[in-house]
């Protein structure tokens, strides 16, 4: 999916090849898409909204987002809280998918082990904690 955003907004602004390329070299140090890390698709796209790119919004007015992971019947109940903790927060499943990824090596959280989720869930509180929300 943010490999078709990177190449929707490439067109959308009209980026020639050579330009588009010179952009990935200059925010990511890659010459192919395909090359990039998730953190780097972040970067880039972040870059394609400052040069003006604006991503389409969904009926609802927020750009679309992924879906909640189905998870396994033993991992429902931690899904589950970490599902209210980030609607208490207001933030994306990539949010969490981000934590996973960098706390786990992991790139989304439904492929998390049951100890995984349980720091997930323990790392989720703790952030709530320190921004003053409850738990």
């Amino acid at each position: 999916m943010s490999l078709a955003k990177i190449h929707i907004a490439k067109s959308q602004l009209g980026m020639d090849d050579d330009v588009y390329r010179e952009l990935l070299a200059r925010v990511a140090g890659v010459r192919s898409a395909k090359d990039l890390s998730p953190r780097q698709v972040g970067r880039v796209l972040a870059e394609f909204e400052r040069l003006g790119w604006k991503p389409k919004a969904t009926a609802k007015g927020k750009a679309q987002g992924r879906t909640a992971p189905n998870p396994a019947a033993e991992r429902e109940k931690l899904v589950g809280k970490i599902k209210a903790q980030l609607t208490e927060a207001g933030r994306p499943w990539e949010y969490v998918d981000a934590m996973a990824l960098r706390m786990f090596k992991v790139e989304r959280v439904e492929w998390c082990d049951t100890d995984q989720l349980r720091r997930l869930v323990a790392a989720l509180s703790y952030n709530a904690k320190r921004h003053g929300r409850t738990v």
